[in-house]
Order: C-alpha cells, then structure tokens, then sequence
C-alpha cells in the first residue's frame, strides 16, 4: 500500500511537472501585454515651416557686420545696431566682418527656410540693398537670389503686393460694378476718398463696395480690394485698398469703416498715396 501511494505521489508530480513545463512554453509564445500594444511610429522630424511676413521695417539698419556670407545670391549679413543683433539679406554684394554699414528697410521674415544653406532663420530682415549702392545691381542680384532660395520671381515682398495696391503692378483690375454710395455724413465713393484724401487723411470714413480681392494674413492683416464703380482706372483711383482684422469673402458687397492714411510708406519701395486702415465690415 505504502509503494502505491508513492507511485500515485511520484505520478502526480510528474503530471504538474509537465503541465508546468507546457505552461511555459503557452506563456512563451502568446503575445504579451506589451506586444499587443500598437507600434509607436517614430517621429518624424517637422517640415520647414512656411515663412511668415511679421511686418516691414519702417527705417534704416545701421550697424557692424559681425558675420556675412553668400548663398543663393544673396549676402546673409549679422548686423549689430548696438542695441541687438540682427540677421539681415541683401542682394549679393561685397560686405566684410568688421564693416560698418548702413541697409535700406524691408521686409521682415519669420521662419524664413534658406535652401541653398540648410538653414532657418527664426527672423530674417530682407533689406532692399546697402544705402548709397548701385540699384541696378541690387535689384538685379536680389531678384536671381530669390530663384536660388525656391522662392520663384517673387519678392519676400510679393504678398503684399498682390494684395495691397497703390502701384500699377499691384491695383486689383477694374469691374464693372455700380454701387450705391453709402449714406451718413461720414459715408463717401471710392473717387471722392481719393479726389478728398488730404482732407480726410486720419479721418474715420465709411465705403460701401465689392471685396474685389482678398489676401489673408500679410503683416499680420488681411487686405483688402473695394471697388464701387467710380475713381479713374487710368490713375488707379477706382481701387482702394483697405487693411483690417476682418476677413470678408471675395467678390461680397460689403460696408467698411475705417480711418484714412495717405502717403504710407511699408519700406522697400512699397508707397501708398491713399489707404484705408484699421477698418471693420459692418455688415
């Protein structure tokens, strides 16, 4: 009886065994807590991102070049005012560290993405050229340096040209459009802001027209083309052109007010005899 029991004893641990030993082996090849997690993707490193136009440098740079160098055309210069340090970019020209130099204003970029370089300026002023040197040669080196960094024909300027009016090359086409002037004391055509603009410069005035054009976020402002049928194609007072925090759809009739600003000047050559600003759509 006692050998039986031993046998029984001696079986029974046997069978554990083996069903530990099977376990095991289940444990080892079912998919764990872990592995049935969903695989993390790596991350992937962010694209350049587009770059901004913050605003334009409304007076000259002056300073010491503490570092320069070319690419794409361009002479990237470190420009210390004495105050701070800046990125500047000008047209390729002859520029050395310890110069001091004096650069016309222009544009400033945010996360503006260098091509050629590799490399991303967090700001970057792009100057129209150095005070006092040939404008030919600026103009024609800066606009080839704009093709080396992808950025086509167009100028770091170029939104708001197409926006903002006040040139030949920037006045929306006209419509053929015939828009009932808008009533109140303070209510005006689009021809009489112009024919009256040195009266009414820093006045609150308010135009009824068509949103013949609309161009969002350049300087931190939407712009805005209005035109209501009268003002002269032929001198480009038939389009006014108008910024605001506003964003009406294009080709909408609408009523704006805002305050009159004549000669304004953004840098790089962008003058404006008459626009509207601070303006808000009231309907």
């Amino acid at each position: 009886m006692k050998m039986t029991k031993t046998l029984s004893l001696a079986a029974g641990l046997a069978v554990a065994l083996a069903f530990t030993a099977c376990s095991d082996q289940d444990d080892t090849k079912a998919p764990t807590a872990e592995s049935k997690k969903p695989a993390v993707a790596q991350e992937q490193p962010a694209a350049p991102q587009a770059p901004v136009m913050a605003q334009a440098s409304d007076s000259a740079l002056t300073g010491t070049v503490v570092d320069t160098f070319d690419g794409g055309g361009y002479t990237y210069i470190q420009l210390d005012t004495g105050t701070e340090t800046k990125w500047t970019a000008i047209g390729q020209a002859p520029v050395t560290v310890g110069e001091q130099v004096s650069l016309k204003p222009g544009p400033v970029m945010r996360d503006f993405h260098s091509r050629t370089l590799d490399r991303t300026f967090p700001e970057i002023i792009f100057s129209s050229g150095l005070i006092g040197a040939d404008e030919a040669a600026a103009s024609t080196s800066f606009g080839g340096a704009l093709q080396g960094e992808g950025m086509g024909m167009m100028s770091p300027m170029a939104g708001l040209e197409q926006a903002s009016g006040g040139s030949a090359t920037a006045v929306a086409p006209l419509q053929e459009v015939a828009i009932e002037k808008v009533e109140g004391e303070n209510g005006y055509t689009i021809e009489e802001i112009f024919t009256q603009a040195a009266d009414l410069s820093g006045k609150k005035v308010k135009i009824r027209g068509k949103a013949v054009k609309v161009s969002a976020n350049i300087m931190g402002k939407n712009w805005i083309h209005l035109q209501d049928g009268t003002g002269n194609p032929a001198n480009n007072s038939h389009d006014l052109v108008i910024t605001s925090a506003d964003m009406p759809e294009t080709n909408s009739i609408i009523v704006i007010e805002g305050v009159i600003a004549t000669d304004k000047d953004f840098g790089a050559g962008y003058k404006y005899n008459v626009i509207l600003e601070e303006a808000v759509v009231s309907n």
